[in-house]
């Protein structure tokens, strides 16, 4: 398949249909199954699951890697340059406790580098999309699409992060001083990074692969970085573990906020 100007919009757009999928069910109830990793899984992330293959079948004859499929073995997917990133339904645990804050995210990967990223915020219909070369969009409630970019960093930075801190996120905070800070679910945090609402996102315990693929391609087009405590841009299917490593999320590449970071 080629990548063609227009591409980010016709994933929008699956994106938009998994999320109708998601909201029938949030609407009208449903079960909740424990996985193996001792993380839930409902009727709205399977759905959606698969309304999304189906229509990044349709689309293209790449590969697709999805939390909730049987994922191929590294020995298969090593050998992948081009792939689909997805993740039906980010932050079911928020979906569960009915927060509102969860996201249908679909990411396109070229040479272990997230190029094109969407996540769609179900409960509001507001969108996050981009490509590569193309640019950083947000999609608003009325249909509205507008350019997005980092801000420069605030003299009293905006950091978000995850309801509970931990002693690490504490030790970080503490390390940047003055601060505002909100918790908030799933891969919203990285898009409001992007769109210039915050500063910075430290993810100082695990996530996975597909959790950040699609808003790091946002994060990308809108000017800003997503680094691993090292300072090594995070990178996709470079290993047999799909969890990434702690990384930091911020919009102003001058500000080293890799310094802030205590040790382990």
């Amino acid at each position: 398949m080629k990548m063609n100007k227009t591409l980010f919009t016709d994933i929008e757009k699956i994106a938009q249909q998994a999320g109708k999928i998601i909201m029938q069910i949030y609407q009208q109830g449903f079960s909740v199954q424990i996985k193996s990793d001792d993380s839930p899984v409902t009727e709205a992330d399977l759905k959606a699951n698969d309304f999304i293959i189906t229509a990044l079948e349709k689309l293209s004859d790449y590969p697709i890697l999805s939390e909730e499929l049987a994922l191929a073995d590294y020995e298969t997917r090593r050998r992948w340059d081009t792939y689909w990133l997805i993740d039906p339904l980010d932050g079911t645990k928020s979906f569960v406790n009915r927060t509102d804050e969860f996201t249908v995210n679909i990411a396109l990967i070229c040479h272990h580098k997230p190029v094109l990223g969407v996540v769609y915020v179900p409960t509001t219909g507001q969108s996050y999309c981009a490509q590569e070369g193309i640019g950083a969009f947000q999609r608003s409630e009325s249909g509205r699409l507008a350019a997005i970019q980092c801000r420069p960093v605030h003299s009293v930075p905006s950091i978000l992060g995850s309801f509970t801190a931990g002693k690490r996120l504490e030790a970080f905070l503490q390390g940047v001083g003055e601060h505002h800070y909100q918790g908030m679910h799933s891969s919203l945090k990285i898009c409001l990074v992007a769109a210039g609402e915050a500063d910075v996102y430290p993810r100082l315990w695990p996530t996975s692969e597909w959790d950040t693929a699609a808003a790091h391609a946002i994060l990308n087009e809108a000017g800003g970085r997503l680094v691993t405590i090292d300072n090594e841009t995070l990178a996709y299917n470079k290993k047999e573990s799909l969890l990434n490593p702690e990384f930091l999320a911020y919009g102003d590449a001058a500000v080293n906020w890799c310094g802030f970071v205590p040790p382990k």
